[in-house]
């Protein structure tokens, strides 16, 4: 097996885990789950949902309430208390980062994120894009 098919399995195999992780999510509309990995370790996840103390409810309705964290913030804002560093790795998330989770990403330092569900808006994967970072749309198939 050649590197290219190596990192194109361990991708597949830790969006399969995000995919797991949303499952931990409360939010009904749409359960997103995140990794950072570097060096072959997971260092950090996150699942979209309430910040830590809040009541485990996302929505009113049909409409997102405006403090709902996304799995990536929650990721970056957890491997940023835990002391470790994020520089050089790979975020994986089952759905493409909005602008302001793109923001983050480029901040903390994130080399590549590979997600498998395009969002409707798409400028977030265009600023990442454009600060360098390499950025992987992948087939998902949770059944393969």
């Amino acid at each position: 097996m050649d590197k290219k098919d190596n990192q194109t399995k361990f991708d597949k195999s830790y969006l399969e885990m995000a995919f797991v992780w949303a499952k931990n999510s409360y939010c009904k509309r749409r359960q997103v789950g995140a990794l950072l990995v570097k060096d072959k370790m997971i260092i950090s996840d996150g699942y979209n949902g309430t910040p830590s103390g809040f009541e485990n409810v996302c929505e009113e309705g049909d409409v997102t309430k405006p403090y709902v964290l996304h799995a990536e913030a929650n990721a970056i804002t957890k491997v940023a208390k835990s002391g470790n560093s994020s520089e050089g790795a790979t975020l994986y998330v089952t759905d493409s980062p909005c602008m302001e989770c793109s923001k983050l990403i480029i901040q903390s330092g994130i080399s590549r994120v590979v997600y498998a569900r395009e969002y409707r808006i798409i400028d977030g994967i265009e600023l990442l894009k454009r600060a360098g970072v390499e950025v992987v749309k992948m087939d998902f198939d949770k059944n393969k």
